[in-house]
């Protein structure tokens, strides 16, 4: 059973060393209690997880929307505006002023398909690449420190819950997740 008090970590600002956290599950795992702190997990981690890169996006004037385009266009390079659309789910009104920023400064390049010209395939420029990698460097440390801490059982564990959180009956990416 998960035992933390959270809210004394959010009220105090101090980071609580996974080691420190009970992490063996109950038999009653989807009581309100564990549900609950599972969601408070979820709020914290994220929170960490994009206080650095919100600091970087901050001095270009950028939001996590441009995070994210950039982070799925690096991840799968050619993907079309309307599949970047269906990852990111924002209005194209949105993706539009987030595209026309990230394009206008040399983020991002958009190239007409090879079968379809009236296809726009984005891509990395050679600086959003190395913006990309500057605003996931944390992340990817972050990542690898709780998956080494955590081991190979909790990696596959932690990968099939996050996966049982997305609605994959509406999921439009490039790929699928599993």
């Amino acid at each position: 059973m998960l035992r933390l008090n959270l809210h004394s970590v959010a009220v105090t600002g101090i980071y609580v060393n996974m080691t420190d956290i009970n992490l063996q599950a109950s038999p009653l795992f989807l009581r309100e209690e564990e549900l609950r702190q599972g969601i408070e997990l979820l709020f914290y981690a994220y929170r960490n997880f994009t206080a650095e890169p919100d600091v970087i996006l901050a001095t270009y004037k950028f939001g996590r929307a441009h995070h994210r385009a950039i982070y799925f266009v690096g991840r799968y390079p050619g993907t079309t505006v309307s599949e970047l659309l269906g990852i990111l789910r924002i209005t194209k009104q949105s993706l539009s002023r987030v595209l026309g920023q990230l394009v206008r400064e040399g983020f991002i390049e958009q190239r007409q398909g090879e079968r379809d010209r009236r296809q726009r395939l984005l891509h990395l420029t050679d600086k959003g690449i190395a913006f990309e990698n500057q605003l996931t460097a944390t992340q990817r440390d972050l990542m690898a420190r709780a998956f080494r801490e955590a081991g190979a059982d909790a990696v596959e564990g932690y990968r099939k819950v996050l996966a049982g959180l997305i609605d994959v009956g509406a999921w439009r990416g490039p790929e699928r997740p599993s």
